[in-house]
C-alpha cells in the first residue's frame, strides 16, 4: 500500500501579514486531511499516513502552528485562533470542506477546527489530546511523565519561566537521532510506546523533533502557554464561546471522535476519559494497551475510516 507522493513544501500568507508554513502530499483533487501535531512537532510527514490518506482519496495538509518552522510567531495566540488560520490556508488552496485529525498538543487544535468551522470541518479526531486545563473533576497532571509536570509547572510559573525550561530542554534533543529518541523522552514513553519507537517510524519522531526546533522554541512555548488558559471555544462543556461563533452563525458543530489509549505517559487516559464525557456527542475509542505514539502505527487506518464514516463519506 506504500505509495509515494510528492511532498510539497508552500508559505501562504495571512490576511494579517503573518506567514504560515505547510506541507501537502497526496492526490492534489483529494479531500483535505488537515493533520495538527503535537508539541513539539515540526513539519515532517509519516510516509504511511500519507499512503493511508492518499487510498482514501484524501489530500494531507500539515500547517507549521505559529512559531514553528517558518510560520510567523504569534505571542499570546490561543488555541482558537488555529481555526481561523486553517480558514485562510484552505481558501489559498482552492478548497472548502475538509477532516482534520490531531495527535497530542494538536488534539485541541483539531478540535477548535470542529467547533469553530462547522460546515467546512466535516469530522475531527483528536487522538491522545489533552483536555482543557483547570476542567472541572480532571486532575490535569496526574499521571505524567516527570519531564511534562515539571514542564506545565513552569509554563504555569509564566513565560520566562518557560522559556528557560524549554530553551535547556531544546539543547538536549534538538540532534536527537531515531536511535536516541525513545531514551531522550525519557520518563514520557511507556513500555508500549518504546515498543513502537523503531525503524522508521523512530527515525520519523526525531526528524519531527529536530524540525520542531529547527527555528527556536517560540512554538512549542506558546503551544504550552495556550494549554493553561482557555481555549476559546468549548464542545459542549458549560465554559468559553459558543460553537459557530467565529463564523458567525449558529451552526452545530462538526462530528467529533475521541482516541486513547490507557499506557499513556504524555496524555494520561483521564484527559480522553474527560473529553469522550464532556463532548457534545463524541465517538469514543478509549484503548486498553495503546500508549502516546502507538496509535499513530496501530491504528492509523481506523482513525482515518472512523473520520470519513462521521462525516457521512465511508463507502
Amino acid at each position: 500500500m506504500q505509495t509515494e507522493f510528492a511532498t510539497e513544501r508552500r508559505s501562504i500568507g495571512m490576511p494579517d501579514g503573518r506567514v504560515i508554513e505547510i506541507l501537502t502530499a497526496g492526490p492534489a483533487d483529494g479531500l483535505p486531511l488537515v493533520l495538527h501535531e503535537g508539541t513539539p512537532v515540526g513539519l515532517h510527514l509519516y510516509p504511511p499516513t500519507v499512503a493511508s490518506a492518499a487510498v482514501r482519496g484524501l489530500r494531507v495538509v500539515l500547517p507549521a502552528r505559529p512559531g514553528y518552522e517558518g510560520s510567523t510567531p504569534r505571542p499570546g495566540r490561543r488555541v482558537a485562533d488555529v481555526a481561523r488560520d486553517v480558514a485562510d490556508v484552505l481558501n489559498a488552496l482552492g478548497a472548502d470542506t475538509f477532516l482534520t485529525a490531531g495527535w497530542s498538543g494538536g488534539g485541541p487544535h483539531a478540535l477548535a477546527c470542529a467547533a469553530l468551522l462547522p460546515g467546512r470541518c466535516l469530522a475531527a479526531a483528536s487522538i491522545a489530546g489533552v483536555a482543557p486545563y483547570g476542567a472541572r473533576s480532571l486532575d490535569w497532571t496526574a499521571g505524567m511523565g516527570p519531564e511534562n509536570v515539571a514542564e506545565f509547572g513552569a509554563a504555569l510559573a509564566g513565560e520566562a519561566s518557560l522559556t528557560e525550561f524549554l530553551e535547556n530542554e531544546a539543547a538536549e534533543i534538538k540532534g536527537v537521532t531515531g536511535a536516541q529518541v525513545a531514551d531522550a523522552l525519557g520518563g514520557l514513553v511507556s513500555a508500549a510506546d518504546k515498543a513502537a519507537l523503531t525503524g522508521e517510524y523512530a527515525e520519523h519522531m526525531a526528524a519531527a523533533l529536530r524540525a520542531a526546533l529547527s527555528s527556536g522554541i517560540a512554538g512549542w512555548r506558546d503551544d504550552d502557554l495556550a494549554f493553561t488558559v482557555g481555549w476559546g471555544f468549548t464542545l459542549g462543556w458549560d465554559e468559553e464561546l459558543t460553537a459557530g461563533t467565529l463564523l458567525g452563525r449558529d451552526v452545530p458543530a462538526a462530528p467529533v471522535a475521541i482516541w486513547q489509549g490507557d499506557q499513556d505517559r504524555m496524555v494520561p487516559y483521564a484527559h480522553g476519559e474527560w473529553l469522550a464525557a464532556h463532548v457534545q456527542g463524541a465517538r469514543a475509542h478509549l484503548l486498553p494497551g495503546e500508549g502516546h505514539l502507538t496509535l499513530t502505527v496501530t491504528s492509523l487506518e481506523r482513525i482515518l475510516d472512523d473520520l470519513l464514516d462521521l462525516a457521512g463519506l465511508a463507502d
